[in-house]
């Protein structure tokens, strides 16, 4: 399969990324079915999707016109089954386990035509793993967007050991059709590439926290206002050569061995677990919300988003 091709997409789960991903593909001129098994996120996720117009539109990333265009591609089916049926390329965004997802591709590639790709959202389930499901492993390919989806527009592009390159290619086309950043992972390692440097960072901010080095509010503001603003425009090993590799070279060779090396979850993280406190959706995490802060702090954060995704873009 082209990737110029595809035209119609089954994207299959409608939680938390599904319907920003749906929406997407929709102002892009595909058709696509969102399905999901559960009819009250099925329900929610029409609520979502409109919400993602609206802020596109406020954005001005998307026009009037654009959002009544792709309305009427935009179908929804409890059946994840029979949104399968003649469609170019399929998007799994079901739970983060493989067993489920192994289970999902096995009874998919039964239903969907010989050139039909099998592409997954999975965060970090190895794709050759998800390969081993089906008869075909070279037209299984990752797919991972971040959230929120509709926002940020990056998308790696996993390659497992039995990918084809065709898979690749054309899913590479079709990220870019959605005027999307591909990003191709050429080797399949777990979390992929972009949330193994995430993580990396969260799990010295955390170090950090616990060593009272500073507070959580300070942390992150040198995150959002230091690292993350440099890092916005240059990357990390761009920034190696604008410092120095021998300057890196100098620094790394102290400072490496200090750094957090912990193999297992920050007890802090545990704790909070164990005491309910899992952060927005609790009310309580590593900080405190009420119910009447969340809604204008998720505002003004997609206003922000916006606002940076605009100003890269200019300057890309």
């Amino acid at each position: 399969m082209n990737g110029d091709d595809v035209r119609t997409v089954a994207l299959i789960g409608a939680g938390t990324m599904g319907p920003g991903m749906a929406a997407m593909f929709a102002t892009h001129g595909f058709d696509v079915r969102l399905a999901d098994i559960k009819p009250d996120v099925l329900e929610r996720a029409r609520g979502t999707v409109e919400t993602v117009y609206a802020t596109l539109q406020q954005g001005e990333l998307l026009s009037a016109d654009q959002v009544a265009a792709a309305r009427p591609r935009l179908t929804f089916t409890s059946d994840p089954m029979d949104a399968l049926a003649g469609v170019d390329f399929v998007v799994e965004a079901i739970p983060e386990r493989a067993d489920l997802k192994q289970q999902f591709f096995a009874e998919a590639e039964r239903r969907i035509g010989p050139e039909a790709i099998l592409a997954s959202n999975t965060s970090g389930i190895p794709i050759t793993e998800l390969g081993r499901a089906v008869q075909r492993p070279e037209r299984v390919v990752g797919m991972h967007w971040s959230n929120p989806p509709h926002l940020i527009p990056v998308i790696e592009v996993i390659r497992g050991e039995r990918t084809g390159d065709a898979a690749v290619a054309a899913t590479r086309r079709v990220v870019e059709r959605l005027g999307m950043i591909p990003v191709v992972v050429r080797r399949d390692v777990p979390g992929f590439v972009e949330n193994r440097i995430l993580y990396a960072i969260m799990r010295e901010a955390l170090h950090l926290l616990e060593e009272g080095i500073a507070s959580a509010e300070d942390i992150d503001t040198i995150v959002k206002w230091g690292i993350g603003y440099k890092l916005a425009v240059i990357g990390p090993l761009e920034l190696l050569d604008v410092a120095g590799l021998d300057i890196y070279h100098s620094v790394a060779s102290y400072l490496n061995a200090d750094l957090s090396s912990r193999r297992d979850v920050s007890p802090l993280v545990r704790q909070k677990v164990e005491a309910g406190e899992l952060g927005i959706k609790t009310g309580r995490g590593l900080f405190a919300y009420t119910p009447e802060s969340i809604p204008p702090l998720m505002q003004r954060r997609m206003r922000l988003l916006l606002a940076t995704r605009k100003a890269l873009s200019v300057t890309a």
